[in-house]
């Protein structure tokens, strides 16, 4: 008998109580420097070194939290054939390969739901796919492993994404379907391309949005995350017709070291958070604004000095942890780099993150963080519940390198409530 779990996130650091992981396959070896930027990598990872630092990682979750996979759930509903039929139709239209939609409605669940994900081999049955330099006719998903993109659990409902470029928009369908159809979740998904007046410039990604408390959002306006796609979560808000509050800090669109909010500040425990101090604590011209929404109207909205003290005037007193540190900015700046920043919290204080960042976890310990090794931790050498609060460290030479961190790589679909 499937278990159904209501999904609901109403902080970012409540206890974990499901989670959506997807780990690394072929799709991520399936890649050449030449066709690397396309895939919106900086470099091409060694898929076996990132699957064995993967497997800390989901090795960790498995030990405290539910989890799925995105390929397993995708097969289940793929063993219905009217989803099966809906889902297809929908990728070949949008990605305008209705050739293939007959050889793809002959394949079993399982073998459909690995291809949607590593690829779909071009057939060379014409010239015009003889004479192709492309390989694929429907391509690999490069970065799908990083799951906290497509969909974000806002609390009682699941926002489907609207993703910035086009080599990932199958990621946002595939996750509708899942929480459409999977028996697993009971939810309702919110898709912005069901709404007449989404345009081009709507863009939303999970890495920009963060659920600091019941009735405060912290929302990055990123390359990948637009003012309009901003607005848009802002009038779904004010649906509610509840006081909440929608605090948005302004993103350099380079380095690709910035590309989500996720990745220059994280929420740690109740009082403590991670920042990149350069662009959070420091004078810049990157804004931080209020947004007050009140009766489901914009009561509101104000720039504030910056993010940790807007935070702080909606009763939020957090404690910034500085990503490498705080004395060295050529530190900061490395380690930011390696989503040093970008931490994920399976409870309140306790955190997964890289081991690489060896100054950031100095800078942990020095905050009452016990430094833990996944590996100890996945061998029962550990036993997390003896600790009050902790970061677990995970293998990140390679994992890093294709643009995030443990947030990035993790879809919570439920955590407990937060007592404040």
């Amino acid at each position: 008998m499937i278990k159904t779990i209501d999904t609901g996130v109403f902080s970012e650091i409540g206890e974990l109580e499901g989670v959506i992981l997807h780990t690394p396959g072929k799709e991520v070896e399936n890649m050449t420097p030449s066709n690397a930027e396309r895939a919106l990598y900086s470099d091409i990872l060694n898929l076996s070194v990132a699957v064995e630092e993967y497997q800390q990682f989901s090795g960790v979750l498995e030990k405290v939290t539910q989890t799925y996979q995105v390929k397993d759930l995708l097969a289940e509903i793929l063993e219905q054939p009217k989803i099966k039929l809906s889902l297809i139709e929908k990728i070949c239209t949008y990605e305008q390969v209705l050739n293939i939609k007959e050889d793809l409605l002959e394949l079993p669940a399982t073998e459909l739901a690995r291809q949607l994900i590593e690829g779909v081999n071009l057939k060379t049955d014409s010239l015009t796919t003889f004479l192709s330099d492309d390989r694929y006719s429907l391509r690999p998903l490069h970065n799908f492993f990083f799951t906290r993109d497509a969909s974000v659990t806002m609390y009682d409902k699941v926002l489907i994404s609207k993703m910035a470029n086009k080599v990932r928009e199958r990621e946002a369908i595939v996750m509708e379907a899942i929480f459409n159809h999977s028996s697993r979740f009971k939810t309702q998904t919110v898709n912005p391309l069901n709404f007449y007046n989404v345009g081009n410039e709507t863009m939303i990604e999970g890495g920009d949005v963060q659920i600091a408390r019941e009735d405060v959002l912290v929302i990055g306006n990123s390359a990948r995350t637009s003012s309009q796609g901003i607005d848009f979560i802002v009038n779904q808000l004010k649906q509610k017709k509840e006081r909440h509050y929608v605090v948005v800090q302004q993103l350099p669109d380079t380095p690709e070291s910035f590309i989500h909010l996720d990745m220059v500040f994280t929420f740690l425990d109740k009082d403590a958070c991670m920042v990149y101090e350069p662009l959070i604590l420091k004078d810049s011209r990157y804004s931080t604004i209020l947004i007050t929404i009140d009766n489901g109207e914009v009561a509101s909205i104000e720039k504030k000095a910056n993010l940790i003290s807007c935070l702080k005037d909606l009763g939020m007193d957090l404690k910034p942890i500085c990503c490498g540190g705080s004395s060295d900015i050529w530190t900061q700046e490395r380690e930011q780099w390696h989503s040093g920043a970008n931490f994920f919290a399976m409870g309140p204080g306790k955190v997964l993150g890289y081991a690489r960042n060896v100054y950031t976890m100095e800078e942990m310990n020095k905050n009452g963080f016990e430094i833990i090794k996944a590996n100890d931790v996945i061998s029962g050498q550990v036993d997390l519940a003896e600790y009050e609060k902790y970061v677990v460290t995970i293998g990140g030479s390679e994992l890093s390198r294709g643009g995030g961190g443990a947030r990035c790589m993790s879809m919570p679909v439920r955590r407990k409530p937060v007592k404040w």
